[in-house]
């Protein structure tokens, strides 16, 4: 089992929208993977839909291969439209200027935390959302907290962490964003789902943005970057440093899942999930 200092390696199942969910976890395992994170979306785990019995088979899966659920990934809404997209849907989201979308994506992602406490996952993982025309950043981000005070309420209950993920062009699309957030709702069930390739993008200093955003780091994701263009490549096939990224994950002390996460790879799922593994093993073995 490849382990680093306490953390441990996992993949998501955003790159297997192509397979049931249940093969997902199956071809995953058998690759080694201790750790996986659920798509807490179409074709998926569409919270809006799916049963107790589905869940309750997948915990049964869950537990004969072994893996542990690193995170369940809340960040896109595919499901609520009823059809398949060729990209990830972020809206409608809590932060929508439209009440009746923005309580549907509240109710929806209230459900996911009932999903994780089923699959006895960490955490779950949001978005803040898009910029809506008309809807000025201020104002968005105004939205964006009044959603997110309800829902910690609600998690905290339930004993599961939200992780928010920034992302380019999103209303949080920076380390800087995100932790100004975060010091304006202090809750220790509210933190980062930090994707260290979103920071490579934007020409962050991966060591800086660990710094700052510290012990409120709950979940990582990562994949490679070539030319900072946002576009999730197989590790080792674009430009990030990954023995210095987990070394930066050690000095702060991190000890959670680190999520590969290639969902740019529906046509070739467990070849891209196998090719990461088999690159980023060495490197983890290495830093031991």
């Amino acid at each position: 089992m490849p382990v680093l200092f306490g953390m441990k390696l996992s993949f998501s199942t955003n790159a297997f929208v192509r397979r049931s969910i249940v093969q997902a976890v199956e071809s995953i395992a058998a690759i080694g993977y201790p750790g996986i994170e659920l798509l807490a979306d179409s074709p998926h785990l569409y919270a809006d839909s799916v049963s107790e019995s589905e869940l309750s088979k997948l915990a049964s899966v869950l537990d004969r291969t072994g893996l542990e659920v690193a995170n369940i990934n809340a960040n896109t809404a595919v499901g609520y439209y009823g059809r398949d997209f060729w990209e990830p849907l972020f809206e409608p989201s809590i932060a929508n200027p439209d009440p009746d979308l923005r309580r549907w994506r509240l109710d929806y992602s209230k459900k996911c935390i009932d999903m994780a406490q089923v699959l006895n996952a960490r955490c779950v993982s949001l978005t803040s959302g898009k910029l809506v025309p008309g809807t000025p950043p201020d104002e968005s981000l105004g939205l964006l907290i009044a959603s997110l005070e309800e829902l910690v309420t609600y998690a905290e209950k339930k004993a599961i962490r939200i992780g928010i993920e920034y992302e380019p062009g999103l209303i949080v699309e920076c380390c800087e964003e995100l932790a100004e957030l975060l010091d304006r709702i202090d809750s220790p069930y509210l933190g980062a789902n930090l994707d260290l390739g979103h920071s490579h993008v934007l020409k962050e200093d991966s060591r800086a943005v660990l710094r700052t955003l510290g012990k409120r780091v709950f979940h990582v994701h990562i994949e490679d970057i070539r030319k900072r263009k946002h576009y999730h490549l197989i590790p080792g096939t674009g430009d990030i440093d990954f023995p210095n990224l987990f070394a930066g994950l050690r000095s702060i002390g991190y000890t959670g899942f680190t999520t590969v996460e290639l969902y740019t790879y529906p046509h070739e799922p467990e070849t891209a999930a196998e090719q990461a593994f088999r690159y980023l093993f060495p490197i983890l073995d290495r830093t031991t």
